[in-house]
């Protein structure tokens, strides 16, 4: 896979300057990461196109102007070394954003990115924070075609360093998915209950962290929203109610950093490169209001 060819402009540069990192509230961090993806490709090229795609955004989100509190566009991480270099590239850069004060917004890329961003926030000093993830897959698997950084193991890793984890929409899962699931205590409400009852809102376990890593795959949101996807399945969230059920937590607790994961554009459709943008910008403005 080649990035040379991509571009990363300035998120919402059409409408923004480019704020100083030190005077911006969310960072936004492109990871252009694929490597272990087990059906579609293309989530490598998922961060220049949605950044490409928000300078058709408005700044008005609908109920406020989240870029009137800075929005910095980070140089992309380097994933053209080896896997475990990969992952410490992504905690170090994410480790740099909480430092200078500001919000990680990661754009991916594949999923195995998020447990290099969990192990940033780590390292930057949030020893006590949970992760709330929407997705078709569990992504719990010890490893997968004998890899331990596979997209489909990320939320076994990140449980493996002891966060706790609370999952959403979930609707494809193996056996010993639900037994690690038992084993280490995972929360979870799963598509077959959210969907069909159109459930807007969960309230969190009272023990869990008070601080937030939220962490959303395109493919937990149905196929209809979201076909730029490696490995869609049908079932997902709708817009509105992935947006709600952000809320709902955002409410609950404080939202520390979250990621956009394995957006895969489709050549030639714009429409989901748009929306990907215009997601994004609506989780900055749900995350400001319930600050």
């Amino acid at each position: 896979m080649n990035n040379d060819t991509l571009t990363y402009p300035i998120f919402l540069g059409s409408e923004i300057e480019q704020a100083p990192a030190d005077q911006a509230a969310f960072h936004v961090l492109p990871v252009p990461y694929e490597k272990t993806v087990s059906y579609g490709g293309g989530t490598y090229q998922g961060p220049s196109a949605i950044l490409e795609a928000s300078w058709q955004l408005e700044d008005w989100d609908g109920k406020s102007k989240p870029c009137e509190q800075g929005i910095h566009t980070c140089a992309p991480v380097d994933c053209s070394v080896e896997p475990d270099q990969v992952i410490e590239n992504i905690a170090k850069a994410t480790a740099e954003i909480v430092k200078s004060g500001a919000m990680p917004v990661v754009l991916g890329g594949e999923h195995t990115v998020t447990y290099g961003v969990a192990k940033g926030l780590r390292d930057a000093g949030y020893d006590d924070f949970g992760i709330v993830q929407i997705d078709a897959h569990a992504d719990l698997r010890q490893a997968y075609e004998g890899d331990l950084l596979s997209h489909a193991s990320v939320m076994k890793r990140c449980v493996d360093l002891g966060i706790p984890l609370y999952q959403l929409g979930i609707r494809a899962y193996c056996e010993e998915e639900m037994k690690i699931r038992e084993d280490h205590g995972v929360h979870f409400q799963d598509a077959e209950e959210l969907v069909p009852n159109a459930i807007q809102s969960f309230e969190l376990p009272g023990d869990f962290p008070k601080k937030v890593f939220f962490t959303l795959d395109i493919d937990g949101m149905d196929p209809s929203v979201f076909p730029s996807t490696g490995t869609p399945v049908p079932g997902g969230l709708g817009w509105y109610q992935t947006l709600n059920l952000f809320e709902s937590v955002a409410k609950q607790r404080e939202i520390i950093g979250f990621d956009v994961m394995e957006f895969a554009p489709i050549e030639g459709f714009h429409a989901y490169d748009f929306a990907a943008a215009l997601l994004t910008y609506k989780l900055m403005g749900i995350t400001l209001r319930n600050a």
